[in-house]
């Protein structure tokens, strides 16, 4: 960006509150220009006992985290940069950044009919298990990076927020999520990036966030009442996994073929059918797209 487009980002902070608080009591929303990383900042306040419902948002990371420490890169505007942070207590852990993917590419991009698909122009908005969205030609479009720290707040924990609320098993999870709007620099990355841009030219990082985050707050809350099984179907009509060759980190070569009721990854092997639920997951470049 020049420095005369630097203007100053109108986050649609009201809107989003406005949307999410009936449904997370005492939920608020906090953007700061600059920070090292947003989930890194709120397992801090976690740690510190400061675990209420919040949504953190970023105009800029200086130490953005990716799966398995890697660095996030941004400049202002050219992502999108938040973590949710809110107590919980799902019935089963297992699949919960499966349901933030699925939950997130719907809100950027709405289920399409075959026909749709078949005529629409723009790439589409795929999941990559378990942490991170592609666009069609595995261009990365966003990264998920969900942390939990145990609960320390004091006082009557008995009550109810939006029905998922319980003291057994409550931890505070913080769920992290960075999304390039437009794309940036190829250099050094091991997977080419995609922007949403390239989907629609219209998009910003506020029409973004507003987009995503109530869904996602109402999608955590129904993961934590039902777990991962409601949403196995949707993952697998976004799944650009779904029967290509994979690798897996211990040297595993199969085939994907989509992921079970409780999101583990399902490989067949030479061994035979092997369910993932744990590993880095590296797949065969697809051939180029014919434009």
């Amino acid at each position: 960006m020049t420095a005369a487009s630097q203007e100053p980002i109108r986050w649609p902070a009201e809107a989003i509150w406005q949307a999410v608080e009936p449904q997370l009591p005492g939920f608020t929303i906090e953007i700061m220009p600059s920070i090292d990383s947003t989930n890194t900042e709120l397992m801090r306040r976690a740690r510190e006992g400061r675990q209420e419902p919040i949504l953190l948002v970023a105009e800029q990371q200086t130490a953005g985290r990716g799966r398995l420490g890697r660095p996030w890169r941004s400049e202002v505007g050219d992502s999108l940069m938040f973590s949710l942070g809110l107590p919980l207590a799902p019935r089963d852990w297992s699949g919960l950044s499966l349901a933030v993917g699925v939950s997130v590419a719907e809100s950027l991009q709405p289920q399409m009919s075959m026909e749709d698909r078949a005529t629409l122009q723009a790439p589409k908005i795929g999941l990559k298990w378990p942490n991170d969205l592609w666009l069609t030609g595995d261009r990365k479009l966003a990264g998920i990076l969900v942390e939990t720290a145990s609960f320390m707040a004091s006082g009557d924990h008995s009550t109810s927020a939006g029905g998922y609320f319980e003291q057994q098993a409550l931890r505070y999870v913080v769920i992290g999520i960075g999304i390039n709007v437009r794309a940036p620099q190829g250099e050094g990355l091991s997977t080419i990036p995609g922007s949403l841009q390239m989907v629609d030219s219209r998009w910003d990082a506020p029409q973004a966030l507003a987009a995503v985050v109530p869904a996602l707050v109402a999608t955590v809350q129904a993961f934590a009442r039902q777990g991962f099984a409601p949403l196995q179907q949707r993952f697998a009509a976004r799944d650009a996994l779904a029967g290509r060759a994979v690798s897996l980190s211990d040297g595993t070569q199969g085939t994907a073929q989509g992921v079970a009721a409780d999101g583990a990854l399902q490989v067949q092997t030479a061994a035979g059918l092997v369910g993932v639920t744990s590993s880095e997951i590296s797949v065969r470049p697809q051939a180029p797209v014919q434009g």
